[in-house]
């Protein structure tokens, strides 16, 4: 694992413990020699995060469309920009280009970006570590959805296992880099 693909606020959150949070993977990922792929916002915890790489002489590479680098949030520092059409695009170029996914806490976005790169792994396009950087609970509540929908026969217990949650980045990126692959059959064959 080389290039971490990180999902993640263009907003910092009402509580410091976000951006303490950021500053600490920030940490861990150049303490590793890791890589960073965003979507190369200056703005929230994209910013924090990308500025700590940054700072520290790491590749940062950002991944932004042209209606957002438009109003003046593309991270002008990133190693590599890389502008494309459409936000489908960046999701995709983001999943490619990662070997592994971190979701901190972030808004719809960041939200629809987890359950794409879920989707991808349950579905084999990719197989890849996910994981949930919980920093002060903020995923609490979705984790306790996913048992829901898992409980109530939508979702395979299996596949929620795949998924990684810490609120501790050295757990977070040590479980991540023991990852291993599996396929799981999800489909029902009545």
């Amino acid at each position: 694992m080389k290039k971490i693909t990180v999902y993640c606020g263009s907003n910092t959150g009402k509580d410091i413990a976000y951006k303490e949070g950021t500053i600490q993977l920030a940490q861990e990922m150049i303490k590793r020699d890791l890589d960073l792929v965003f979507g190369a916002g200056r703005v929230g915890l994209m910013g924090i995060l990308a500025d700590e790489m940054i700072h520290a002489g790491k590749n940062v590479f950002g991944i932004i469309p042209q209606k957002l680098v438009d109003i003046e949030v593309a991270h002008q520092g990133c190693t590599e920009l890389t502008i494309v059409e459409t936000m489908r695009d960046r999701k995709w170029l983001m999943a490619e280009k990662g070997d592994g996914f971190i979701a901190m806490a972030g808004g719809i976005g960041t939200l629809e970006e987890l359950f794409e790169i879920m989707t991808l792994n349950q579905l084999g396009y990719i197989q890849k570590p996910l994981a949930l950087y919980n920093i002060h609970g903020y995923y609490d509540k979705l984790l306790d959805f996913l048992r829901h929908a898992t409980k109530a026969g939508f979702l395979h217990q299996a596949q929620v296992d795949l998924l990684i949650v810490s609120d501790d980045p050295v757990e977070l990126l040590d479980r991540m880099k023991a990852f291993e692959p599996r396929y799981i059959e999800k489909w029902e064959v009545k």
